[in-house]
């Protein structure tokens, strides 16, 4: 059984979309990143990034002691290689597949990210930083759509962990301020993962989650405002 300490964030909808898919069994602890949950000792101590998501391992592959991982990148990798699934086995598939899940971890997630932060929720808008990240998102985007061109995935024809960590960071493309009609070979592939139904099950998880209240001023304080000097506490 695998424990999922998660919220309904792209990084999140990674993890539920590749246990859906794989059929490994799981129960969801929600992690609300806005209430400071990610701060409490009892999950820095297999999270020290406070970040979610993060997993644990009641019953790993080598039948031994209690696994835990974070980072929603390394989390795709341990569940693909525990499942073997969605991560080939030969040397040059594998390369190719942690070469886009590098892309996505290292390039399309964080400038998405900050598209989101200087867009949704800076306390003023800077028109430099907006434009910054939008841009940016937008040349991502540029790379995906050239990489799918030919391809039913991001690494050939066959669906690999590499398109379920870039999928959920191309959901908010309205919020991000980009047009899939832009994008032709990128808004097929999308359209593809979409209608599966392990990525509809996954969704469905952040249903209970859905309703939750706008984040606040003190949620933006947990968020955003964190130091080493004041881990877990709100800035004034």
């Amino acid at each position: 059984m695998i424990d999922l300490y998660y919220w309904p964030t792209p990084n999140g909808h990674k993890i539920t979309m590749f246990l859906e898919e794989a059929g490994l069994p799981y129960r969801i602890h929600p992690v609300d990143i806005s209430a400071g949950d990610q701060f409490k000792p009892e999950f820095l101590k297999f999270s020290p990034n406070n970040r979610m998501p993060a997993i644990v391992d009641n019953t790993p592959k080598d039948g031994g002691a209690v696994i835990t991982t974070f980072e929603s990148g390394a989390i795709l990798v341990y569940l693909a290689e525990k499942a073997g699934q969605f991560l080939p086995s030969d040397t040059r598939g594998r390369n190719t597949v942690l070469e886009w899940l590098f892309w996505q971890m290292g390039g399309l997630g964080p400038m998405a990210g900050q598209n989101h932060h200087f867009g949704t929720y800076a306390p003023e808008k800077i028109p430099y930083a907006i434009a910054r990240y939008v841009n940016e998102t937008n040349r991502l985007y540029g790379v995906l759509d050239r990489r799918l061109k030919g391809r039913d995935f991001i690494t050939g024809a066959d669906y690999s962990i590499a398109d379920m960590a870039a999928y959920p960071w191309i959901v908010p493309w309205k919020r991000q301020l980009q047009t899939l009609d832009d994008f032709p070979d990128l808004k097929r592939w999308f359209e593809s993962i979409r209608q599966r139904p392990a990525t509809v099950r996954a969704y469905a998880q952040a249903e209970p989650f859905s309703n939750r209240p706008a984040v606040t001023e003190e949620g933006k304080k947990l968020l955003f405002g964190q130091t080493s000097a004041n881990l877990g506490q709100p800035q004034p």
